[in-house]
């Protein structure tokens, strides 16, 4: 049975906590996180390894279940909705884009990004056409046909970015999306990103342990040892943290 919230945001966690029991305990992956994304913001969670901030993404794209809290996502809570409708909140509400991309080897890239709508029963000559528009934009015209191993780093991650929303997702997640390119390249994808977050109006969050991509985002969120520890929210404090990363 499906969950129904009240909720402004695209995106909103009330005390997520997540633990897993080891040989020595338990470990506290997630510790009371709480957090809000609105449609058309794109957020950075950064941290130390072993921060939690990969554990929470996993949550935030259902493929985890939190030991306790709420996840809202278009005022359904992840966290109660039956296994069924998670695998299908997570095939048409969800978009990702990871480090290793994930690109399927055997397929075009225009293939790789109708994949999503095919999934979701959606291929039709409208959607073919927009998968084209939306690789067009992304700088990618004359490389729609080629594979992912005719491809660059950078075009095989545009790829990915083109697939995450296709099928216009509410939230997009983005784990480590440039920790295989080069800082050149990475500066593109990252703004190229961002760009598209806030014109097609989705909920957006990147893990990225490279505070100089942080610029491009509308706010910074610090975990440590699981807490959302600091939120920067004012933007010149953001680009000194960006700058501030740049100069070490």
């Amino acid at each position: 049975m499906t969950t129904t919230a009240t909720s402004s945001y695209a995106l909103e966690t009330k005390s997520v906590i997540k633990t897993y029991q080891s040989d020595s305990g338990t470990i506290q992956a997630v510790d009371d996180v709480s957090l809000q994304v609105t449609a058309g913001e794109f957020v950075a969670l950064v941290g130390p390894s072993g921060s939690g901030k990969t554990t929470m993404l996993s949550i935030l794209a259902a493929l985890l279940q939190p030991s306790s809290g709420q996840i809202l996502l278009d005022g359904q809570d992840l966290a109660q909705i039956s296994d069924v409708d998670r695998v299908t909140m997570r095939r048409e509400k969800i978009g990702f884009t990871f480090q290793a991309n994930n690109l399927v080897p055997y397929l075009s890239a225009l293939e790789n990004v109708e994949l999503m709508l095919r999934l979701n029963k959606r291929l039709d000559k409208t959607g073919r056409l927009r998968a084209r528009e939306l690789l067009a934009r992304l700088g990618l015209a004359d490389r729609m046909h080629n594979l992912p191993g005719q491809m660059s780093g950078g075009q095989q991650q545009r790829v990915a970015i083109a697939r995450a929303l296709i099928h216009n997702p509410s939230l997009v997640l983005a784990d480590e999306p440039t920790a295989s390119l080069d800082t050149e390249r990475a500066y593109q994808v990252v703004e190229t990103f961002a760009g598209l977050i806030h014109e097609q109006k989705r909920a957006g969050i990147m893990v990225t342990h490279d505070l100089r991509m942080v610029e491009f985002v509308d706010r910074v969120l610090l975990m440590r040892d699981g807490k959302l520890v600091q939120i920067y929210s004012d933007k010149p404090e953001i680009l000194e943290l960006a700058r501030g990363s740049r100069s070490q």
